[in-house]
């Protein structure tokens, strides 16, 4: 989770950092449990049944993720196998079920340990004007997690850091209690709890108790982490998961029984695990150990938020999500994930209730969604390693991984059909809407370059369970500095398109917007300099409201034949025109009627005023036009007596899409007789804002960057071969600003960018660096809608 400068080395290390989920599931699980198997008349060899069948699972669970360790060792995990043998669409299924996971996570974690804190404090389990206090508490205090999450890694880290080390000491103090006190006496292991009647409560509870396994997917990812050979660190790892899973089972099997026979789950106003601890451990231990399960119950409420933060960094970078989902605030991480998951908490609390066994069942059933898929995917690469090299020991290992898909299939398939109409339906419409969404997405923006794509994964895939303050930066790597880019495809080098940069365009006809505003007004000198340079004709348009009145219309034309009058004096060919309707539609069908090559208007810049344009008519425009738009920036002084243009800065990525610009820069460099600079942003950032280790990152780096610099290059000399003047920089990390700085200190006239055209939620959603640019910069700003038909 959090990054610091060092890996993992020991597994007792990686158990504290991956462990904090799995280690507190023992916590809350008992009780709804031992509700259900009350109603037996067996209760004893019920729950034998379901303890052994729940061990099993975690058995061979285990044993299946250690071939996922042994295979994945980039931090990917369980998601990766995933993707690489179902394919893209397994991606978006992983995503959809981990947002539901972290946010079902936050449910349980904080609804367990407000029953913790109602243990100590029965009185709490009152209400005031209807509410009960805990619910009152669980919103402050997930609004408090909220907060301190978005506050950066390390403040989380300084809290809650010790807290997984407090709940394995609290574990292995009550099995050693358990011993001393009762005996050593293992849960019975009988037939009968497989055979009906028992057959329905064993099962039933063996889908309740299996929320041990919670967090068990986080130590593939882990991997990563450790230090050494690929060989080691996924040795490293599983020992941290048999650290966790034993400890785990041995509190099932050791402590369960006498959480059986000491607790009563009729008592509703304090759990059974804190019950069997008031029992088994001497004064103040219960109390210190309330304390520690609050703790680490917190601590896994945070995780969960953080885990989040990643999920949305990776799926941004892999444009699965808009840009605005996954900004990063002024502590560096992406704090409205987090928000919207203490949104959805709070309303959960307020309309279901704190109790822990009201979502408990729904976070198990994602899980072993999750744990499905990856059996599935092993068992898949298993049978084809077999089909090509036969062994004895690879169909024992076959007939293991498809054990533990099919109980974790069949687990799924049980907790589904109990609890359906519970709150299981909910899976059916999350899953689809999400990965719709990430469809949508993902199609809108187009597939990110591999190295973003690379980078995104590693993000999206280093997930809650590392606890806080363990994760470190070097989270993918081959434990000797050098990243491992063995299964990472480079971006093909951009190539020029000859046929785009030598198409021909002209500008011979430009429509200027005019309201009768002196802000309007200051987009007339760029308009007339084009007209003058180019032998362009100029339309002035003003577009008054539908049903305006005659005394509007005439001073609309007295005002339009004033400026045109003007303009007639630089021997411009120059027509006005008045029209009424929306002002963006009017323009559009202008355009088409007039073969206009080209609209000219101001909108606001980063030293304009808000004025005319503020409902947004430029981003309209942008949208609804095929042919460029200049946006001139509106001035307190207004505009600068003569327009010049000495030099241009193009801003190009290495796409098609971006080329649309060449034609017209080499048009303008001819007319105007000016210089080209050609500016390209590496879409890899300089700073370390993944948690990848800076020599990934780096590397990456390197390579964008010198592939960017060929292609500039090669651009620049084919402009010069056109006798014009041309020079490249490759410089910077965040595109908008990067252009902005830039065209300052160059001291261009005209910045050209290419735009998506993208307007109403798209624009809001996913924004626009031409937007921005335009927000930003001084300059006026030469914007291209992109055309995809010419990009093909």
């Amino acid at each position: 989770m959090a990054r610091i400068s060092h890996k993992l080395q020991t597994s007792l290390e990686g158990a504290l950092a991956g462990g904090g989920d799995p280690a507190t599931s023992p916590l809350y699980v008992f009780g709804p449990f031992l509700k259900l198997i009350m109603a037996s008349s067996a209760g004893a060899v019920v729950f034998g049944g379901s303890v052994w069948l729940a061990v099993l699972t975690i058995g061979v669970v285990s044993a299946m993720y250690r071939l996922v360790m042994q295979w994945v060792t980039d931090g990917s995990g369980g998601s990766g196998l995933s993707e690489e043998e179902f394919g893209g669409w397994a991606v978006k299924v992983n995503a959809a079920i981990t947002f539901i996971e972290y946010t079902l996570t936050f449910l349980v974690s904080m609804a367990a340990m407000v029953t913790f804190i109602a243990d100590r404090a029965p009185a709490l389990n009152g209400a005031l004007l209807g509410i009960p206090y805990r619910t009152l508490i669980a919103i402050v205090l997930s609004l408090f997690i909220g907060w301190l999450v978005n506050r950066g890694p390390r403040i989380a880290a300084l809290t809650f850091g010790p807290a997984t080390a407090g709940v394995l000491v609290l574990l292995w103090l009550m099995i050693l209690a358990t011993i001393v006190r009762t005996g050593f006496h293992l849960p019975i292991l009988s037939p009968a709890a497989f055979t009906p009647p028992n057959l329905h409560f064993t099962i039933g509870g063996y889908v309740r108790i299996l929320a041990v396994m919670t967090g068990i997917e986080v130590f593939a990812n882990l991997v990563a982490a450790f230090g050494g050979t690929p060989q080691q660190k996924s040795r490293k790892a599983f020992q941290s998961l048999l650290i966790i899973m034993i400890t785990t089972a041995a509190t099932m099997l050791i402590v369960g029984p006498a959480i059986f026979s000491l607790s009563d789950p009729n008592i509703e106003d304090v759990s059974v695990f804190t019950q069997t601890m008031d029992k088994l451990l001497p004064a103040p231990l219960p109390y210190l150990g309330s304390l520690v399960g609050i703790f680490v119950l917190m601590s896994a409420s945070a995780a969960s938020a953080q885990g989040l933060q990643n999920l949305a960094l990776g799926l941004k970078e892999r444009h699965y999500i808009p840009p605005v989902f996954g900004a990063l605030n002024q502590y560096e991480v992406a704090n409205k994930p987090v928000w919207l998951e203490v949104g959805i908490v709070i309303l959960c609390f307020l309309l279901f209730g704190t109790h822990e066994e009201t979502y408990l069942a729904l976070y198990a059933a994602g899980v072993f969604i999750l744990l499905s898929m990856t059996g599935w995917a092993v068992t898949q690469r298993l049978v084809r390693e077999a089909s090509k090299n036969f062994s004895i020991q690879k169909s024992l290992l076959i007939a293991g991984t498809a054990t533990a898909a099919m109980l974790t299939t069949g687990a799924t398939l049980i907790i589904f059909e109990e609890r359906f109409l519970e709150g299981a339906w909910a899976y059916l419409i999350f899953i689809p809407i999400l990965y719709a969404a990430f469809t949508y997405f993902r199609n809108r923006m187009g597939a990110p370059s591999p190295e973003m794509d690379y980078l995104g994964q590693i993000d999206s895939t280093l997930l809650a369970g590392f606890g806080f303050g363990q994760a470190p930066v070097g989270a993918v790597g081959n434990g000797n500095g050098e990243p491992p880019l063995q299964k990472f495809i480079w971006m093909p080098e951009p190539v020029l398109s000859k046929k785009l940069l030598q198409r021909d365009v002209e500008i011979r006809h430009v429509l200027t917007l005019l309201d009768g505003s002196d802000n309007a007004a200051q987009a007339l000198p760029m308009a007339q300099f084009i007209c003058e340079t180019t032998g362009a004709r100029l339309t002035l348009l003003t577009v008054l409201p539908e049903g305006s009145e005659a005394a509007q219309q005439a001073e609309a034309e007295r005002y339009l034949t004033s400026a045109a009058e003007k303009v007639h004096a630089a021997d411009i060919h120059v027509n006005s025109t008045v029209r009424s309707g929306s002002t963006a539609r009017v323009t559009q069908q202008a355009v088409s009627d007039q073969n206009v090559n080209l609209v000219v208007l101001t909108t606001r810049g980063g030293s304009g005023e808000n004025n005319w344009l503020r409902s947004g008519l430029s981003s309209k425009l942008v949208h609804l036009l095929d042919i460029p738009v200049l946006l001139v920036q509106v001035f307190e002084s207004g505009p600068p007596e003569a327009p010049i243009l000495n030099r241009i800065l193009v801003a190009l990525d290495g796409s098609a899409f971006a080329e649309q610009l060449l034609p017209y820069a080499r048009l303008l460099a001819k007319q105007f007789d000016c210089e080209l600079m050609l500016i390209c942003v590496p879409v890899v950032p300089e700073s370390q804002k993944y948690r990848a280790p800076a020599s990934v990152v780096q590397t990456i780096r390197r390579q964008a960057v010198a592939s960017m610099r060929k292609y500039l290059d090669s651009v620049a000399e084919s402009l010069r071969a056109d006798g014009l003047t041309a020079r490249s920089v490759v410089s910077g990390s965040y595109p908008a600003r990067t252009i902005v700085d830039v065209g300052k200190r160059e001291a261009v006239d005209l910045i050209m960018i290419t735009s998506q055209g993208r307007g109403g939620l798209d624009l809001i959603f996913m924004g626009s660096v031409a937007q921005q640019v335009v927000q930003l910069s001084d300059s006026p700003v030469f914007i291209i809608p992109i055309n995809r038909e010419l990009s093909e």
